[in-house]
């Protein structure tokens, strides 16, 4: 070994697959079976006979898509429907009233409350004459290209499990999100760049953390990449120092070799399929993403359009640059981008327990700009009728306080509001309707399950087709009970 050439490392390739395979079986066996043709990944599959193909290559359509990308703008915490966008006047004048309605969430199944009257007052707009709370003053300018849900209800009122459930269509862990579907279903149209991408908020990501852009029981090729708004924007993307491009192909070269053996051996680690996936993807990234993550290349006017740098309202600036940088992706073909308002917990984001004021007014401040300059944006520049956009958290808020004293609300999964706007949505719409007090969905109740099924369809999929054969079934993201698209919003 000693004559050998050391790489970086100051290992061989033959120590490397020795060390992290454990000594099973020595490197001898990876040569033996290499003849066999066990080890050609890039031209067969894992069985050694299947002609390989690229798990991300573009793909039929089931019928012909309206939208060709998603931008998932995700209001972490659960946003209150009833001081944002579902106006109920029959609360005013109720405040700290006790009445009896039926709550389930974090404090538990209760018969009655005590009700927080909305702290927002709300007017109409657009030639719809959609009402909408003073917390929004320039997203309610585009009331006319959005359809909006109010009728939504979850399985889950905690975070965890109801986050799942928004991602994934289950509030179990191990299904794949709904990005990670998309890019199964489609494949990518840009192989430089990662077809999935998330964007966490600067405070941190969400409390049931990476299981919400995992790929589940899918190979790792369709989980998300995390992208971040400041500094490095993709993590493993620059070559280490001291690094060559020859070395490092020889080192990707090695882990597909190990990668192929293990799953050979059936012994395949999935941490490491994923790790591997991260290296392939960050190696084709290396020469593209540069160009597609300069925010700083648009114009001052562009910039100024989304609330980068503004001076009045400097808390639009974060979000404001992921949502620039979520346009930037999708012309360039990315299928999925996910968008995250709110990080770590509490008054993070947007679960307003304690102050209801103080928190919505802190993270509507921060997204209502940046938003609007989005739709904006994709419509100037004709993007808005293929690129679909969803707004929403994991569920709602109730009409009652959760403790005796106070202004906050506790988690309503009985009926909450979502939106969505352009690639192939009706404008000017609103389908469902809760109760007087906005407690719980009563006309026209949709589940997750119809919203997932709604995303697809527009892209091309038949959401009831669409499967991933898995543990012995026919797995989908709408479940194996099947869900049918929300018609009505369809243009």
């Amino acid at each position: 070994m000693q004559n050998e050439k050391r790489n970086f490392c100051g290992r061989t390739r033959r120590e490397m697959l020795w060390e992290a395979g454990g000594g099973f079986a020595g490197v001898a066996l990876a040569g033996l079976l290499g003849n066999d043709g066990f080890l050609s990944q890039q031209a067969v599959a894992a069985d050694g006979v299947t002609e390989f193909k690229n798990p991300l290559a573009p793909k039929d359509t089931h019928h012909t898509p309206k939208a060709k990308s998603i931008i998932f703008l995700f209001m972490y915490g659960g946003p209150s429907h009833i001081d944002t966008f579902d106006y109920k006047p029959t609360m005013k004048g109720m405040d700290n009233k006790t009445v009896k309605v039926k709550t389930f969430g974090r404090g538990g199944r209760k018969n009655q409350g005590r009700i927080v009257e909305p702290r927002w007052s709300f007017k109409q707009y657009g030639e719809s004459g959609k009402w909408v709370s003073e917390l929004f003053p320039h997203l309610s300018t585009q009331v006319d290209d959005i359809a909006f849900l109010h009728s939504m209800t979850a399985d889950s009122p905690i975070h965890g499990s109801a986050m799942l459930m928004m991602n994934s269509g289950s509030i179990v862990s191990g299904s794949p999100c709904l990005g990670s579907w998309v890019n199964y279903g489609l494949g990518t149209v840009n192989q430089d760049l990662p077809g999935f991408v998330v964007m966490l908020d600067p405070r941190g990501g969400p409390i049931s953390g990476p299981k919400n852009w995992s790929a589940g029981y899918m190979p790792a090729d369709f989980q998300a990449t995390v992208m971040r708004s400041k500094g490095t924007p993709i993590l493993n993307l620059k070559t280490p120092d001291g690094m060559s491009r020859q070395v490092q192909r020889e080192l990707l070269d090695t882990l597909r070799e190990y990668n192929a053996l293990h799953q050979r051996l059936r012994a395949d680690n999935s941490n490491l399929a994923a790790r591997i996936a991260s290296y392939e993807l960050a190696y084709r990234m290396q020469s593209s993403a540069p160009e597609a993550v300069n925010i700083e290349s648009e114009t001052a006017k562009t910039q100024q359009m989304y609330g980068i740098g503004d001076k009045e309202n400097p808390k639009a600036d974060a979000f404001g640059r992921q949502c620039l940088l979520a346009r930037r992706l999708v012309e360039r073909g990315v299928r999925f981008i996910q968008i995250y308002s709110g990080g770590n917990h509490n008054d993070a984001n947007w679960d307003a327990h304690g102050d209801l004021k103080h928190n919505h007014d802190l993270h509507a401040a921060e997204t209502d700009k940046p938003i609007t300059g989005l739709l904006l944006d994709l419509k100037e520049r004709g993007m808005l009728e293929d690129t679909l956009v969803v707004w929403g958290g994991e569920f709602g808020r109730q009409p009652t306080a959760e403790y005796a004293r106070g202004t906050g609300r506790d988690h309503n999964a009985y009926g909450f509001t979502m939106w969505l706007a352009g690639g192939g949505i009706k404008g000017g719409i609103s389908v469902g309707k809760t109760d007087e007090l906005g407690s719980a969905a009563i006309e026209d109740r949709l589940h997750v399950r119809h919203l997932h099924a709604t995303i697809l369809h527009l892209m091309g999929m038949d959401p009831n087709r669409l499967s991933y054969f898995y543990s012995g079934l026919d797995q989908k993201l709408v479940g194996v009970e099947g869900a049918e698209p929300i018609h009505q919003i369809m243009a």
